[in-house]
C-alpha cells in the first residue's frame, strides 16, 4: 500500500529545508550573556548526533524576544561557520514591525543564513491584507527562501487559507511552519499550493505527514531528533506501522517538553546532559527541580535517557 499522492515524484524538490529541523535554544553563560562557543557545540551536536537537516536560530525557542539584533547576527555567523556546510541554517526574523523584520532579514542574509522563518506579526493583529503586505515586503527584501510561521495561539492572528495560497505565488515564499492545529485548513492550503509544510507541533508531526507535510520544526527534537527522523522516514517509505509505533513511543516527550514554556525544559535537559544551555533570560524562569524530575520521567517514558 502506497502513501504517495500525485505530487509525490516532486517531493524531494519540495523539501527546501530537509525533513528534520530543530528550533535551537540560544546558549547563555552563567551571567546571561551570549555563549557563542556553546552555540557552536550545541549546533554540532544537533546536526552530527541528532540528525538535523537544518537548524532554526533566533526563534521563540531561541529566546528571540530577549536577544538583541547584534546577538542574533553574531549567533547566525557562528553557527553557519560551524555547521553550514552540512545543514541549512534558517534564521528567525519575524517581528510585529515590518520595517524591523526587513532589517533582521537583511542582517541574517549578510550573516550567511540559508533561509528565513517569519512569524505572523503578533499582538497588533493586522488584517489579512496587512499580513499579505508584510510577508511580501519581507520576501522582496532578500534573496533567501522564506518559511512562514503560522501560530495563531501566540500571534493572535491566523494566516487565512486564501492568504497562504496567495503568498505561495511569491517565488521566495516556499514553506510554512504550521502550529495552527487545524489539519483541515492545512489540507486546503496543501491542495491549492506547492508550499512545503513543516509541523510546528512535535506531537502532530505524523498526522501532518499524512496530509502532505514534509517534516517538522521541533523543540523536543533537541533530544528526540534521531527517533523523530526515523518516524518521518518510515512514513515516507510506506511503513506506517513503524511510524505510528515511534509516534506513540515519543508522545510523552513530544507533549512533556511543553509542560511549561518549551525553552525552559530544553535548557534544563541539555544542562543535565552536559550540553551548552545556561540560564533563560527574564521574563522566563529556569526549571525547578520538580520540573526537571518530570522531564526525566517524560524522557524515560519515551525511551530516552536523561542523566541524573
Amino acid at each position: 500500500m502506497t502513501h504517495d499522492h500525485p505530487a509525490a515524484p516532486d517531493r524531494g524538490a519540495s523539501r527546501p529545508f530537509g525533513r528534520l529541523l530543530t528550533a535551537m535554544v540560544t546558549p547563555f553563560t552563567a551571567d546571561g550573556s551570549l555563549d557563542l562557543d556553546g552555540a557552536v557545540r550545541l549546533a554540532n551536536h544537533l546536526v552530527d548526533e541528532q540528525g538535523n537537516d537544518a537548524l532554526v536560530l533566533n526563534g521563540t525557542t531561541g529566546e528571540s524576544p530577549t536577544t538583541t539584533d547584534a546577538e542574533k547576527e553574531a549567533l547566525i555567523r557562528a553557527v553557519v561557520e560551524a555547521v553550514g556546510d552540512r545543514a541549512r541554517i534558517v534564521a528567525g526574523a519575524g517581528t510585529n514591525d515590518t520595517r524591523h523584520t526587513i532589517e533582521l532579514a537583511v542582517s541574517a542574509e549578510k550573516a550567511g543564513a540559508h533561509g528565513l522563518l517569519v512569524v505572523t506579526p503578533y499582538y497588533n493583529k493586522p488584517p489579512q491584507s496587512g499580513l499579505l503586505r508584510h510577508f511580501t515586503a519581507v520576501a522582496d527584501a532578500t534573496g533567501l527562501p522564506i518559511m512562514l510561521y503560522d501560530i495563531p495561539h501566540r500571534a493572535g492572528t491566523a494566516i487565512a487559507t486564501e492568504t497562504l495560497v496567495k503568498l505561495a505565488e511569491h517565488g521566495r515564499i516556499v514553506a510554512v511552519k504550521d502550529a495552527k492545529g487545524d489539519l483541515t485548513a492545512t489540507s486546503w492550503v496543501l491542495s491549492r499550493s506547492d508550499l512545503a509544510y513543516y509541523s510546528g507541533e512535535d506531537s502532530l508531526t505524523l498526522p501532518a505527514l499524512a496530509i502532505g507535510a514534509v517534516g517538522v520544526v521541533g523543540t523536543s527534537t533537541h533530544f528526540s531528533g534521531v527517533q523523530t527522523k526515523q518516524m518521518i522516514e518510515a512514513y515516507e517509505a510506506g511503513d506506517s506501522a513503524t511510524a505510528l509505533s515511534l509516534h506513540r513511543t515519543l508522545l510523552p516527550l513530544y507533549t512533556g517538553i511543553f509542560r511549561t514554556q518549551g525553552v525552559i525544559l530544553v535548557k534544563a535537559g541539555l544542562a543535565a546532559k552536559g550540553l551548552p544551555a545556561g540560564p533563560v533570560r527574564p521574563p522566563l524562569v529556569d526549571a525547578t527541580a520538580d520540573e526537571l524530575a518530570q522531564l526525566r520521567a517524560d524522557c524515560a517514558a519515551a525511551g530516552l535517557d536523561l542523566p541524573e
